[in-house]
């Protein structure tokens, strides 16, 4: 970066929300400045301000988002590899053994920030706080990617996907790249790593990333992105929170993705350190609108838009007098803390349509086998599925059964090919009108805080955030997808199907 020029914006000028710690007192920032500018490097006035609130402290001299880490919401092509790489180097030379672990989701993506730091820190005047010896203390082995330092301090990079970033303890730094797909689980097995920092000014975590995909695995980011704006977020914030920074560049809403001055809007950067042709090149390749808004606009979707099934295609097909005759199935959905589960059950109806109805949702578990077990007491089931996690399934001689029954059960793992052609033919079925349901609170709300996750190319439904039930809606799917497979296992037997003695 070149020197500061008089007419760079400030970070309030360019960000479309900024939100800081509202007990920060000073800041490690002028100690970053001198450093780089030592070592040749300058920033524009917007990154001052990013850094001034990232590193600022509060009295008692910690970091005062070393709780809720630094959030920066930036799209491609505008230099946030650059800023944090450099707050990371600086902080690195600064202070003896400081540990940061620099993680992206995929090898691809960690592997190529790696090679760009290495870049960094090979110029002239950065060059000489590396480590002495061969290939300055760089080391490139895939699994060991490393940046080592003179007085210690080290940078290592790896890929979330590889398992990176589990068993290290007091480690100072972590920066989520790609943090837009930063599951939980990730999330768990990195942040106890910082519990023992040795830093006098305690730990930090930075997460980049840009809006989600509806099929990512979204709810870590957007769950920190709606704790930081309290507003709606279509409305410029700059606010205070009690321990997150959060910056957010970004497009209008409604932007035409090819007007300039929403690239300006959404790029601080640009055209002065981002040439236009950057921005055309990511139009080029980036064919699917949608996702050259959320990649190179940084537009988030309406909050309403990540639904699987949207309201009217749902509405369409419900059918409160809908009534299943044969192939009467039912499964079993269990949330993941087992605080709820869901029984549903569906069939053929008499006009050749497929039936969908919720059975029973209650708290708890120990109400689910007793309910199952009345049903096919009563009826002819042509299948019950269950989820093999879900705790109520026993295996005898290569077959499984609900726990203490005769009830022969089919599996559908949860992370298999099952539930998502479970998933595939639920969608399909609303979207063309072979489904019908009898439009039960309990099911659409389920629907409304239901989202998509990958899985094995394909997808399965994801809890929209930790409090949403999707039992319902799960239970449902799997019901269907029962009830249409021919290579099920029977339940056993029962009396002649009747649609009275299924439901309540």
């Amino acid at each position: 970066m070149s020197k500061t020029g008089s007419s760079t914006p400030k970070l309030s000028e360019v960000a479309r929300h900024v939100v800081y710690p509202k007990g920060i007192v000073s800041t490690a920032w002028p100690r970053v400045v001198a450093q780089c500018a030592a070592m040749g490097v300058e920033f524009d006035e917007w990154q001052h301000g990013i850094g001034r609130i990232a590193l600022g402290k509060t009295a008692d001299e910690k970091y005062a988002a070393t709780i809720g880490g630094v959030v920066l919401s930036i799209p491609r092509q505008v230099g946030k590899t650059f800023l944090v790489g450099m707050i990371v180097i600086a902080l690195c030379i600064l202070s003896p053994k400081v540990t940061v672990l620099w993680t992206a989701h995929r090898t691809k993506t960690a592997t190529k920030t790696f090679q760009t730091m290495q870049g960094m820190v090979r110029k002239k005047k950065i060059r000489y706080h590396l480590a002495p010896g061969r290939n300055d203390g760089i080391r490139t082995a895939n699994g060991e990617q490393e940046i080592r330092f003179r007085n210690g301090s080290v940078i290592m990079f790896g890929a979330r996907e590889g398992g990176f970033g589990r068993g290290f303890d007091e480690v100072d730094l972590e920066v989520f790249d790609e943090a837009q797909i930063l599951s939980e689980k990730a999330l768990e097995d990195m942040v106890a790593a910082t519990n023992q920092s040795r830093q006098p000014s305690g730990a930090l975590l930075f997460f980049m990333g840009t809006p989600p995909r509806p099929s990512d695995p979204g709810e870590e980011w957007l769950g920190r992105r709606n704790d930081a704006l309290e507003v709606k977020p279509e409305q410029q914030v700059v606010g205070l929170s009690e321990d997150m920074v959060y910056v957010e560049f970004s497009a209008d809403r409604d932007a035409d993705p090819d007007d300039q001055e929403q690239w300006r809007k959404a790029n601080p950067s640009f055209p002065s350190r981002t040439p236009i042709e950057s921005i055309k090149r990511l139009r080029k390749n980036l064919k699917n609108e949608d996702s050259f808004k959320r990649e190179a606009l940084g537009i988030y979707d309406a909050a309403d838009s990540a639904r699987v099934i949207d309201e009217e295609s749902w509405r369409r097909v419900a059918d409160p007098a809908s009534m299943a005759i044969e192939r009467l199935s039912l499964a079993v959905d269990v949330a993941p803390d087992r605080s709820v589960a869901a029984v549903s059950f569906a069939g053929k109806r008499a006009d050749g349509s497929w039936h969908v109805e919720l059975d029973d949702h209650r708290k708890g578990t120990d109400w689910v086998i007793p309910w199952i077990k009345s049903r096919a007491e009563k009826n002819k089931l042509h299948s019950v599925v269950a989820d093999e996690m879900s705790g109520l399934v026993e295996e005898k001689n290569g077959r499984f059964y609900l726990i203490g029954t005769k009830i022969q059960v089919t599996l559908a793992a949860a992370e298999g090919r099952d539930m998502a052609i479970a998933c595939a033919k639920f969608f399909d079925g609303v979207i063309d009108g072979s489904v019908k349901h009898t439009d039960q609170p309990q099911v659409n709300v389920a629907l409304s805080v239901a989202r998509k996750r990958p899985l094995q190319g394909a997808w399965a439904w994801n809890r929209k955030d930790a409090e949403s039930d999707i039992t319902p809606i799960v239970a449902e799917t799997l019901a269907l997808w029962g009830a249409q497979n021919e290579t099920v296992k029977r339940p056993g037997s029962g009396r002649t199907s009747s649609r009275t003695a299924v439901v309540l």
